[in-house]
């Protein structure tokens, strides 16, 4: 037997922003949480990196929408905590042509959930946003509260906010084995560790973990192309010349996202962009997965870790999470298992 002082109400492997939030709300709750990272920190590893994301409420599901109200008060709080601004709002300008399904659907899930925003006709766009080459036809919905995460500040935020709650954070420890059981033992490459629950929210080395323990998920790696564009007039693009966030609809399949410069001066960033896995192993009712959250997970991630916190607690989850259930891939059956 491990040691008493080895002994966790919790262990986190992963300590992306997903992990760490779920680190956080444990210690806030007064668990004795270990928070797992493999690589050194701070890593450009993972989809946790960098300087800053979009934050939103404009999503064509309700559940996330709803997700995001939570995310923003939490946010915010974090924000107060740690001294420093972690968000910036500028807007969200979401383009498409008037009749695009998926805007509409925005829309109007925007008007149930009661969140403000404004529609702009094509002329008034161009007015208000001379700088953006609109297609013909092409029309505006601005999401006011939209805006800009910075990621790598809130990384750290949250990595001294566990330590200050009492929390531990190992990095450069990768984990080499799990043994389930009534406490879960965990082997690093430098000693093993128990506790009574394990969350891993790993990225994509998630499966390395599950399948020795019997589980196999349809993750898929998602390589997201970051691009970015030197303004021809310095600081046009700038969150300083209201300039948003935006999302364009135009380029089916694909989502192009763009932020104002900030992160390197000059330069304006760009990228293309289904729903997550938070819920317990089929068998091992003590382990908890969260993963697959590439594409649109970091602004979720304080209500995400909630999620994974109440799980790993054997709480009552604060939202449905139907849709987040693996028992939703008929794939998963029992050769899986």
């Amino acid at each position: 037997m491990a040691a008493q002082k080895d002994l966790y109400d919790a262990i986190v492997i992963g300590a992306g922003i997903q992990g760490c939030f779920t680190a956080y709300h444990l210690a806030k709750h007064r668990k004795r949480v270990l928070l797992l990272e493999q690589f050194f920190l701070p890593h450009s590893r993972g989809s946790s990196h960098g300087q800053s994301r979009i934050i939103r409420r404009a999503y064509p599901e309700d559940f996330y929408t709803q997700m995001m109200a939570e995310c923003y008060q939490i946010w915010a709080q974090l924000e107060h905590e740690a001294g420093t601004q972690l968000y910036r709002q500028t807007g969200l300008l979401l383009l498409g042509m008037k009749e695009n399904a998926e805007l509409k659907i925005i829309q109007a899930t925007l008007s149930r959930q009661g969140v403000e925003y404004q529609c702009l006709p094509s002329e008034e766009l161009k007015q208000r946003f001379p700088n953006i080459r609109l297609a013909r036809g092409e029309v505006g919905l601005l999401e006011k509260s939209g805006g800009v995460l910075y990621a790598d500040k809130a990384l750290r935020a949250l990595q001294d906010a566990i330590r200050q709650l009492g929390g531990i954070v190992h990095d450069g420890e990768k984990v080499m084995e799990i043994k389930p059981g009534l406490l879960v033992v965990v082997k690093t490459t430098s000693r093993s560790y128990q506790a009574k629950s394990l969350i891993i929210t790993a990225g994509p080395w998630t499966n390395r973990l599950l399948r020795p323990l019997g589980i196999e998920l349809p993750l898929q790696t998602l390589r997201i192309n970051v691009c970015y564009w030197r303004e021809k007039v310095p600081g046009s693009y700038g969150v300083s010349q209201a300039f948003p966030c935006f999302l364009g609809f135009s380029l089916a399949p694909y989502h192009i996202y763009g932020l104002p410069s900030g992160e390197y001066p000059g330069l304006m960033k760009n990228t293309p962009d289904e729903h997550f896995i938070l819920d317990r192993h089929p068998k091992y009712d003590n382990i908890v997965i969260g993963a697959g959250f590439s594409g649109h997970g970091f602004k979720l991630s304080p209500v995400v870790g909630k999620i994974l916190y109440e799980l790993s607690m054997k709480l009552m989850p604060s939202y449905d999470l139907t849709p987040f259930r693996i028992s939703r891939f008929p794939c998963l059956g029992k050769a899986h298992m």
